[in-house]
């Protein structure tokens, strides 16, 4: 996941605005799977067709089809928003953002190897192999990340 945004009514243009701020400097994806909600309109077709990326229509009603975003809104929905009491819009983006950052660099994934998306942390950043193991909080305690410290 690289990229969550927050509004009460999404249609086109806010859709096609989410695409570029999920794709920095033409880092567009291969392939964007997508549902068949009306708020995918015009514009980001447009977008989406400029930037290279294949677009794939999940078809109606199928759940299954698109199981990857299903899975990560599962885990939201478990992990994440069900837990703290949330006070309001900008509360729950800092919520969303502190996840999502924790799901790509932190959390590990059993379908790679108990790896993260992120991959492995940056020489330098790693820990070592000795030292004690010191938990960092995530979301007020309700995550952790696990790292040696020297």
């Amino acid at each position: 996941m690289v990229h969550v945004g927050v509004t009460r009514h999404p249609a086109d243009a806010w859709v096609a605005q989410q695409l570029r701020e999920a794709t920095p400097f033409g880092t567009a994806p291969r392939s964007l799977i997508r549902d068949n909600d009306g708020k995918y309109g015009p514009r980001f077709d447009r977008l989406a067709a400029a930037s290279g990326s294949r677009v794939i229509r999940t078809p109606i009603r199928a759940l299954r089809a698109d199981a990857t975003c299903e899975r990560f809104l599962g885990s939201v929905r478990r992990e994440c928003v069900g837990h703290p009491l949330i006070l309001g819009e900008v509360h729950l983006r800092r919520v969303l953002r502190v996840y999502v950052a924790y799901f790509n660099h932190a959390r590990p994934h059993q379908g790679i190897g108990q790896a993260s998306p992120a991959g492995p942390p940056a020489v330098g950043q790693q820990g070592t192999d000795t030292g004690r193991v010191v938990a960092f909080l995530i979301l007020g305690s309700l995550h952790h990340d696990y790292r040696r410290v020297a």
